[in-house]
């Protein structure tokens, strides 16, 4: 896969990022996705790739652009795996909330997991962690393993986790061991792929979330040397046969390589809202400044890019009510 892809995919995330923002606190959380996916979907145009989509924005017959199957890029270069969120967190940014990304990863053709649109088990931590966790273990023995690992008290510890009903038990055991939350509403890549920097004072994911969010946050965390484990919780006797019929045993343990195979993937996301990792998108007088992460699994090459862009130049940038 070529190096220089990485720049152009930052280019992709800005401009979703910067056509959402406007929706901040507005209360259209529809309207702010469908700005993030049709910037997304324009530059797309631009850039020289031959890439599907294996994650989007649903199937064909769901989603106008960005769908499962949908083909991406030039047609000249590299033969990729798509992996898009072009906004992951549309209530965080309606409400005005934090850690609101633009989102997308690659990898070479055949090696990202075609993740139905169901539910996840996830376990998540960072590079210090790897291979001390086991997502079928008692949280408390997750806890004390990734404490020793970062050597800490398990009360230093910070688990972060969706603020849903279905996490009362996880949240009763963490806090029964003393550890400490940083509970989210929702966005469960960004607290993945915080549990990799000190700075965000995250140590570990747990909950249930989407499995197409698993596959994203597993190429950024391969870039960043940590480690996710899923588990597939289908609701239901239509999402247990889609899982037959894709050949994925529902009580098998996804691994990292059973999420992105092989060395070569690529993640980008920039904020859309601020975040402990990226700061959002913020508007001055006919410009835009962005941040963006953007990292190589194959260099273990990790970037943070400060944009500015010019809207009057940009103007699909600027969405209309």
């Amino acid at each position: 896969m070529e190096r220089s892809l990485s720049m152009e995919l930052v280019r992709i995330t800005e401009a979703a990022a910067i056509a959402s923002s406007k929706w901040m606190g507005r209360g259209m959380k529809n309207e702010a996705d469908d700005a993030a996916t049709t910037a997304m979907r324009v530059v797309f145009d631009t850039i020289p790739m031959r890439g599907v989509v294996v994650i989007g924005e649903g199937e064909m017959d769901e989603a106008p652009m960005l769908y499962i199957g949908e083909e991406l890029g030039t047609g000249n270069g590299p033969e990729v795996d798509v992996a898009v969120d072009p906004l992951e967190g549309t209530n965080i940014v309606a409400a005005g909330g934090w850690n609101a990304l633009a989102v997308l990863a690659i990898a070479d053709r055949g090696n990202l997991l075609n993740a139905p649109d169901m539910y996840m088990d996830k376990i998540a931590v960072g590079p210090e962690s790897v291979g001390k966790i086991d997502i079928n273990a008692p949280v408390i023995d997750n806890l004390r393993a990734v404490a020793k690992a970062k050597n800490k008290d398990i009360e230093e510890v910070v688990a972060t986790i969706m603020d849903r009903p279905r996490h009362k038990d996880i949240i009763d055991q963490i806090r029964a061991a003393g550890a400490r939350i940083k509970l989210i509403g929702d966005g469960d890549v960004a607290g993945a792929i915080n549990t990799a920097f000190d700075q965000t004072g995250v140590d570990i994911l747990f909950g249930i979330g989407g499995a197409p969010e698993g596959v994203i946050a597993a190429v950024g965390l391969k870039c960043l040397g940590g480690e996710i484990q899923g588990k597939l919780v289908p609701q239901n006797e239509e999402e247990a046969q889609r899982c037959i019929d894709m050949g994925i045993d529902v009580s098998k343990v996804l691994m990292m390589d059973d999420l992105v195979k092989g060395d070569d993937a690529i993640f980008a996301a920039t904020g859309v809202t601020d975040g402990e990792l990226l700061k959002g998108v913020q508007l001055k007088g006919g410009f835009a400044e962005s941040h963006t992460l953007v990292m190589r699994a194959k260099s273990g090459t990790i970037r943070f890019i400060e944009g500015r862009h010019s809207l009057q130049k940009k103007p699909n940038l600027v969405m209309n009510d």
